[in-house]
């Protein structure tokens, strides 16, 4: 039993990573009807540019906050502008498509331009344990939960209880009757791309000490999230939450009692069970269309 909550806790420390990473792709998909298959090296790239500021000598605070600006100019209004804005007009398609070959671009970038090795990143947290009633708990694990979980509330209580958040989901909700009603919508979903900019910035604090930062992270990261998403529910950001604790709980589950070859299949087969028997997620909501 020990073991099994140790596993437990710790799941649900890395779930709460990748609910970080699935909420970029609600938001994205409510606000501006985008899915970004390069959310995985969204993640990724901050982790590289905070080593890169590091390295010229910036503390980590500083490297941070820069990596942060970097971030929403590059991740949030160049990959609007540049990619998203252009092509949206063409469907969806040709915007899978573009993040796809995106991401390849990101991860062979970073690859030829930086390293195709493995860095240690600096950790947030210190190296202590924690033992409560026989449960050895690691501070990293509970410092990463909480922050994390802190983010997605933050994150949903902006959405819920101030103007900016309350106008972003009216143009979630209906693009013409927020333009109608005085609200910028160019703005607004340039503020949601700025949001999940941000909260890519802060995964990639949380995740890339115990991982490390490799030019190829992303992709697992952003395969788990995407599924993490489905499976909470794409058009509600607390099915992000759902999602990724799931999956972050069962795959350490899996891996201890199963076989940790089966480690990074667990997300793919909770997305098939659940997509069979409630397509529009656990949280979400059934979206009609007419045709």
């Amino acid at each position: 039993m020990t073991d099994f909550l140790q596993l437990f806790f710790s799941g649900l420390a890395t779930g709460s990573i990748y609910a970080l990473a699935a909420l970029g792709f609600t938001l994205l998909w409510q606000a501006a009807g985008t899915i970004n298959f390069a959310q995985g090296e969204f993640v990724m790239l901050p982790a590289f540019l905070m080593l890169g500021f590091i390295a010229m000598g910036a503390p980590f605070v500083l490297s941070f906050g820069l990596t942060v600006i970097v971030a929403v100019v590059v991740l949030g209004w160049l990959f609007k502008r540049g990619v998203v804005d252009p092509l949206f007009k063409f469907g969806m398609m040709p915007i899978v498509v573009a993040t796809i070959g995106l991401s390849i671009a990101m991860r062979n970038g970073v690859r030829a331009g930086y390293s195709a090795e493995a860095h240690p990143f600096p950790a947030l947290f210190a190296d202590k344990l924690f033992n409560i009633a026989g449960v050895t708990i690691t501070l990293a694990d509970v410092g990463t939960l909480l922050l994390a979980l802190l983010l997605v509330f933050g994150t949903q209580a902006f959405l819920a209880k101030t103007v900016t958040g309350r106008a972003m989901q009216a143009v979630a909700q209906n693009t013409e009757s927020a333009s109608v009603l005085g609200i910028n919508v160019p703005r607004m979903i340039f503020y949601t791309f700025a949001i999940n900019a941000v909260l890519a910035c802060a995964a990639a604090v949380l995740i890339t000490p115990t991982y490390l930062a490799k030019f190829d992270m992303g992709e697992g990261l952003g395969n788990k999230a995407f599924f993490a998403a489905i499976i909470g529910g794409f058009n509600n950001s607390r099915g992000a939450l759902l999602g990724g604790l799931i999956v972050g709980v069962c795959e350490n589950l899996a891996a201890a009692y199963i076989s940790p070859a089966y480690k990074d299949a667990v997300a793919l087969v909770i997305f098939m069970i659940v997509i069979l028997f409630k397509p529009q997620g656990l949280l979400g909501k059934k979206e009609e269309r007419k045709v």
